[in-house]
């Protein structure tokens, strides 16, 4: 018995002695996850930074104490209460002050975990008024079409076949068109389904919505560092479930108005600048 609680104990002291290298990872690489992760993809939204707060410094604590707490108890219980110390059992059934206890402080656990999870839970949902970029993303069986209404652009994105990926690019998350958004910008997200129910995710920004046939959800993305972000539908949908990803690609402002003009020359749209320019002359 003494031997087995040890060797438990040595393979537990190993695991959280080599999840730092892991943890260490989340902060290097951003938009992907990686080999034996542990945790959550590294933040890149405030969402995902309020998420990050609400799992380490609540959730987490909780189930420690928590696991420990009866843990401890059931060791307790076993030692003092094993047959050959208790010849006798007990016929005691009730403990008022037990009783109490054990219903009262799982109330006031989840009373502590209630109030920052539905602060969270409204700063997620409620889109800020200052959104600056409206984009829609509906589902399709089984691919991704994206529309910028603000600058009349829209394409389709598909999955990369793996003979066609370059040196670099991950399996299954690469597309053959990326949703380009503009670094530091709230945007305002539109997400519809065409057939089937689908969801749009991208874990490092922290957002996840359902999209359903015929009706329109909305939420709200701001990813604050360039770089490529990947994510896929979470929702099964069908044969191909696994074969539209969501890409990603975050630019600087500057650059993201550069790809919109060259998105609207190919698609031979004059932008309404230039409309009001000609107007006036």
């Amino acid at each position: 018995m003494t031997r087995s609680l040890l060797m438990f104990a040595v393979a537990v002291l190993a695991l959280f002695a080599g999840a730092g290298d892991v943890l260490a990872q989340d902060a290097e690489v951003r938009g992907i996850a990686t080999d034996w992760q542990w945790g959550f993809q590294a933040e890149a939204s405030p969402i995902m930074a309020d998420i990050h707060w609400f799992y380490d410094v609540i959730l987490l604590p909780m189930m420690i104490i928590i696991s420990a707490l009866v843990a401890g108890l059931m060791a307790y219980i076993f030692i003092k209460f094993r047959r050959s110390a208790n010849p006798e059992p007990s016929r005691n059934t009730h403990n008022t002050l037990l009783e109490v206890l054990w219903t009262g402080v799982p109330i006031l656990i989840l009373i502590g975990i209630a109030i920052p999870s539905l602060r969270l839970l409204y700063f997620e949902e409620i889109v800020p008024p200052q959104a600056e970029l409206t984009v829609k993303a509906v589902g399709h069986q089984w691919y991704w079409s994206y529309e910028y209404p603000d600058h009349g652009v829209e394409f389709e994105s598909l999955m990369v076949d793996e003979a066609d990926l370059e040196p670099g690019q991950p399996r299954l998350l690469t597309t053959d068109t990326q949703v380009v958004l503009p670094a530091g910008t709230i945007i305002h997200f539109l997400v519809t389904a065409e057939d089937v129910i689908h969801s749009w995710a991208l874990p490092a920004a922290g957002v996840k919505t359902d999209a359903v046939p015929g009706r329109v959800n909305d939420f709200w993305i701001q990813i604050d560092e360039p770089g490529i972000y990947y994510g896929q539908c979470s929702e099964l949908c069908g044969q191909l479930h696994g074969f539209m990803p969501i890409m990603v690609d975050v630019r600087s402002p500057a650059d993201f108005e550069a790809w919109v003009a060259e998105q609207q020359a190919a698609l031979g749209i004059v932008p309404e600048v230039e409309l009001a320019s000609t107007d006036q002359d």
